[in-house]
């Protein structure tokens, strides 16, 4: 009986996303879904590369750009970006978007509530001007 130590981990929602965003920021330029792919290592199939691409780009966290009979890609967005894309969808997904943010705000630590506190204080500084 095959030990299930043995086979290749699992990763987690949201994972290979991550590494194929910092794979594309590691990128000199545009590249193809091949160049992920070798630097991501063997165990992905090409096309498991080119499906999470074209999620990246249908989240608008990648740019692609006709290159013969595929596409290069770009990120169009850093780690912080695609964070707070998935923080917005479930802002955006949820029945009560104050009770939502107001639930946010008293879940934080501390220290993360004073940082967003002066964000929102350098946001409104900056548009009065």
């Amino acid at each position: 009986m095959p030990d299930p130590r043995d086979q290749p981990r699992r990763r987690a929602q949201g994972e290979l996303e991550t590494e194929v965003l910092a794979t594309l920021r590691a990128a000199d330029g545009p590249v193809n879904a091949g160049w992920v792919r070798d630097r991501l290592g063997g165990d992905l199939a090409y096309t498991t590369v080119v499906t999470i691409l074209a999620r990246l780009h249908a989240k608008n966290a990648v740019a692609r750009k006709r290159a013969g009979r595929s596409f290069v890609w770009t990120p169009t967005s850093d780690e912080a970006g695609l964070a707070a894309r998935k923080m917005r969808k479930v802002l955006d997904a949820g029945p009560d978007r104050e009770a939502v943010l107001a639930s946010f705000l008293t879940s934080l630590p501390d220290s993360d509530e004073q940082i967003l506190r002066d964000l929102l204080h350098r946001a409104d500084e900056e548009a009065a001007g």
